[in-house]
Formats: C-alpha cells, sequence, structure tokens
C-alpha cells in the first residue's frame, strides 16, 4: 500500500479521540503518538525530506523513526524551507516518554494524565497540518 501520512494522521487523530471519549487511555495514547509522527512526517515532506518512492519510506534512516524521535528532525527539514516561518514545534518534545513499544505493555500502566499529555502534542501537531493546509502547502 502507499504511505499517506497526511491520512493516516487524520485517521489516527478520529480514532485516538474517540478512545481518548471513551476512556480507552493506552490505546489513545498509542494513536496520539502516531498522529504526531505521521503529522510530522507529512510536514518534512512539505519542507523537502527525500523520500524513496521505491521503498515507501523517507530516504534518510533517521526520518523513518516515531514520534519521541522524529520531533526534533522537523527542524532540519523547516530550517531550509523558505515558507516555513510559524511552524516551528517546542523545544520540549511531549512525546519525550512514548514509544511505539508501548503497544505491548498493560493498559493498566497509562491514565488519563499521561494521554492527556500526548493529546495535547498531538494537536499542536494538527494545528500545524491545518495551517499548511490554510497556506497551501498542503491540499
Amino acid at each position: 500500500m502507499m504511505t499517506d501520512f497526511l491520512d493516516a494522521h487524520q485517521r489516527h487523530w478520529d480514532d485516538a479521540e474517540r478512545l481518548f471519549n471513551a476512556k480507552r487511555w493506552a490505546n489513545a495514547d498509542h494513536l496520539y503518538g502516531l498522529t504526531a509522527e505521521c503529522g510530522i512526517k507529512r510536514l518534512m515532506l512539505a519542507f523537502g525530506m527525500p523520500f524513496d518512492a521505491g521503498r515507501n519510506a523517507p530516504t534518510k534512516r533517521e526520518d523513518r523513526a516515531h514520534a519521541n524521535a522524529i520531533w526534533a528532525r522537523l527542524e532540519s527539514y523547516r530550517a531550509g524551507y523558505g515558507r516555513s516561518t510559524g511552524f516551528s514545534l517546542p523545544t520540549l518534545n511531549p512525546f519525550r516518554d512514548w514509544d511505539i513499544s508501548d503497544r505491548y505493555a498493560h493498559q493498566a500502566n497509562f491514565d488519563e494524565g499521561r494521554t492527556l499529555a500526548h493529546k495535547n502534542g498531538a494537536a499542536i501537531i494538527c494545528n500545524l497540518i491545518k495551517k499548511a493546509q490554510r497556506e497551501g502547502l498542503l491540499p
């Protein structure tokens, strides 16, 4: 299947919101991380991230990271792109305690506070995606 970071970003957010409202903290938390990761990668594409169509993945290994590591990568593309003003992320990564392997953790390890912090981080990316759409950088 072809990679579509924007669609993945939007559907992960929608499902995370449903799960959050149902107090399903573990799965909501996981999807907020995926929401952020996919949104950041879509922004990175808009700012010039190389993408290997044959492998259907970012060309650079460090650009294939997940939410906890990809947060800082946006700056490397944003800094060199003329229309990227207003797309910077907070220095403190809200996903620093999130890991893709948390999907294997017991659900008792997740609570509203942890999940809310990741929801807020994902919301930052959602707002940047909307800004990019308003400014014509994304469809």
